[in-house]
């Protein structure tokens, strides 16, 4: 069976984001991930972590200026300073709420860069952060996204993904799949899951198109839960879409595999 999570940024916006938590809790959801904690205080968080008695799975990274369109650093060899600087807070708040999954989003592909040093800037700036959580035990990913949604986006690809993993050489290096993201850009999602799943250490989920819940759209969700609990995955699966309607109402789906 699935192990769910509920991506607070983007479920039950109905509620203030410090709301959320409960709201997740309360439709059964034991684990929370979101894009970034940093606009609120780190300690105000764990503590209602607590109290819901959520498992926060996943946050991203630093990602630079987001309302003004920056996607990540990584990539950027203008920006290592701020990358690095940025891996210092998120290690602190993940200490702090718990957290054992970071995500470091690749970035847009800086203007005037060439690719070979754009792939050597990536590749040193996830080795160093990879070096400094696991002095932590905390586990870094990188995940693929589509170029329709985020267009100039420097990863796009799983192969592309494996290849930098390979190359950056870091036992505690994952793949983050976003199956919404990876149906769009490659499809074949159940072999590609199967053949890496060693590289895999996080999911994510939604139907295209939409971006909705699953049964929404294309994807045969009921076929890919049940490949992936017959290949052994383990992980989390974040539910990470835009509900078509008010996020309870549209759960149906996932009744079965959540536990008030």
């Amino acid at each position: 069976m699935p192990k769910l999570n509920a991506n607070l940024s983007m479920m039950f916006n109905e509620v203030d984001f410090l709301e959320r938590f409960g709201a997740a809790a309360k439709t059964g959801f034991k684990g929370v991930e979101f894009l970034f904690p940093y606009a609120y205080d780190k300690n105000q968080l764990a503590e209602i972590v607590g109290k819901h008695k959520l498992q926060v799975v996943l946050f991203n990274m630093p990602p630079g200026d987001f309302a003004a369109g920056d996607r990540g650093l990584a990539c950027n060899p203008a920006r290592t300073g701020e990358f690095q600087e940025g891996v210092g807070k998120a290690v602190d708040y993940a200490l702090t709420l718990n957290c054992k999954l970071l995500h470091c989003m690749a970035g847009l592909k800086p203007v005037g860069v060439n690719e070979e040093t754009m792939r050597a800037t990536y590749i040193a700036n996830l080795q160093f952060a990879a070096k400094e959580l696991a002095k932590h035990g905390i586990t870094l990913l990188i995940e693929a996204i589509n170029t329709r949604d985020i267009p100039g986006f420097y990863l796009n690809y799983s192969d592309q993904a494996f290849d930098i993993m390979h190359y950056a050489g870091m036992p505690n290096l994952k793949f983050q799949y976003d199956i919404y993201h990876m149906q769009i850009m490659e499809g074949d999602l159940a072999p590609t899951i199967e053949k890496n799943l060693d590289k895999i250490a996080h999911m994510q989920l939604a139907d295209t198109p939409g971006r909705h819940e699953p049964g929404s759209g294309e994807i045969n969700y009921d076929f890919l839960f049940r490949h992936i609990d017959s290949i052994g995955y383990q992980g989390w699966i974040g539910c990470e879409y835009r509900p078509a309607a008010e996020t309870e109402a549209g759960l149906g789906w996932a009744r079965r595999y959540l536990q008030p």
